[in-house]
């Protein structure tokens, strides 16, 4: 009976798995429409190699089964970094796209997205780790770097010893900015210069400071276009 269960599980399992490919395929496919026939190609071309050289040696057997596995893996990769970029795309210039981006950093992030907000929706996002707090705000840059003084300033007056580090997203990297699909590698390269207890400590001082989220109902992820702040509702 558990045998049968588990093959039931495990059956279950890879119909879900398929279809999250299949439709990350299609969602890919209408911003890359050459995203098959490259992926197709590397495929056709690694196995293609590996039996060459197979034939060439007189192992074409051994070859192959490894020509096979070698070619699937690189037609996984190149699959996974085109749906990447393709996927990135999609979000770039939407409001709250670097909150969607954020929540998937990594573990040992604690991510509070849209700590501030104007009326324009430029947005701050907030994020803690053993590398300190990140705010990472998007929006025009002009109007974010006051929202970021204001989030820093605030800040500052509970957690004088953690290090801050702020992130402006845009495409004028002379100017400092980091475009949307770069933020994940450069938090992942900031130095850890904090133990588990201070991160902790610092994410109970800022909780406690209270954020934008727990005050009004934002949804998660990028933010519809029309979407306004109320009257009533703080800023900072």
């Amino acid at each position: 009976m558990a045998r049968k269960a588990n093959t039931g599980g495990a059956d279950a399992a890879n119909p879900g798995r398929l279809k999250q490919i299949a439709l990350t395929y299609k969602m890919t496919r209408k911003a890359d429409p050459m995203v098959g026939l490259v992926v197709a190609g590397v495929g056709i071309v690694v196995l293609g190699v590996l039996l060459a050289i197979g034939f060439l040696i007189g192992h074409p057997l051994y070859l192959g089964i490894l020509g096979f596995v070698l070619a699937f893996l690189a037609m996984a990769i190149v699959f996974g970094r085109r749906a990447e970029k393709a996927a990135f795309g999609q979000m770039e210039g939407q409001p709250g796209a670097a909150a969607a981006v954020l929540q998937n950093v990594g573990r040992g992030w604690t991510v509070t997205p849209a700590v501030a907000m104007n009326r324009s929706q430029d947005v701050v996002h907030r994020a803690v780790s053993r590398a300190g707090i990140v705010l990472v705000a998007e929006g025009n840059p002009n109007r974010v770097k006051p929202l970021l003084a204001a989030e820093k300033k605030k800040m500052a007056r509970i957690v004088l010893d953690v290090p801050v580090t702020d992130i402006i997203v845009g495409d004028d990297e002379a100017a400092g900015q980091v475009p949307l699909k770069k933020i994940r590698t450069k938090m992942l390269k900031l130095p850890r210069v904090l133990a588990g207890p201070q991160v902790t400590a610092a994410n109970d001082r800022l909780r406690a400071m209270g954020d934008l989220m727990s005050n009004m109902p934002l949804p998660k992820g990028p933010m519809p276009k029309g979407m306004r702040m109320p009257r009533g509702g703080k800023m900072r």
